[in-house]
């Protein structure tokens, strides 16, 4: 009874350090993807109609060039200036709506992602994530093991703190890579 309940727990563990990397690297593709959202903006369909109708009025303008048609010119560049101030206007009014619905979302984002790492905190505080050869973690076997018993086996169990600091780091470290 003691093996079973032994291979169980070391069954659940082997999938723990996977896990909770899963975890943390989506955490941190939503954090970035929120980000590029917020920056990038969305296009909608009033500013690009608002663009191209400031377009066309500059166009029109520039083709009257003849002294006859100068007032009609400056009557189109008038209301392309017009039209700026309109689509200036309403930029800025709706990159305010934007900007706090999008930092809304990163607040709950944020506050979802601590409430899960106490949870694992809590789940693997004296349980060990994974097991790693002592050798490869040379100087820093007590520094990874952190609360997670220690060395067995020439083992070095890691501690889920450790563990979720690792994983966060590698995780921004790929967010990069994927340019994301």
């Amino acid at each position: 009874m003691g093996e079973v309940i032994e291979t169980l727990s070391a069954h659940r563990n082997s999938f723990a350090a996977p896990a909770v990397f899963i975890v943390v690297v989506a955490f941190q593709f939503l954090s970035r993807w929120l980000e590029q959202l917020k920056k990038g903006g969305v296009k909608n369909a009033t500013a690009t109609r608002l663009r191209g109708e400031i377009k066309d009025l500059l166009k029109e303008a520039s083709s009257l060039s003849q002294p006859s048609t100068f007032a009609q010119a400056a009557k189109l560049r008038r209301m392309a200036a017009a039209k700026e101030k309109e689509l200036a206007n309403y930029q800025e009014l709706h990159g305010k709506e934007t900007k706090l619905s999008y930092d809304l979302y990163q607040r709950i984002l944020f506050i979802l992602k601590v409430l899960t790492y106490i949870v694992l905190v809590c789940w693997f505080w004296r349980v060990p994530v994974a097991s790693i050869s002592q050798q490869l973690v040379q100087p820093f076997g007590k520094l990874i093991s952190w609360r997670a018993g220690g060395v067995v086996n020439e083992n070095v169990m890691v501690g889920i703190i450790p563990w979720l600091i690792l994983s966060t780091r590698v995780s921004k470290f790929v967010c990069r890579l994927a340019k994301f």
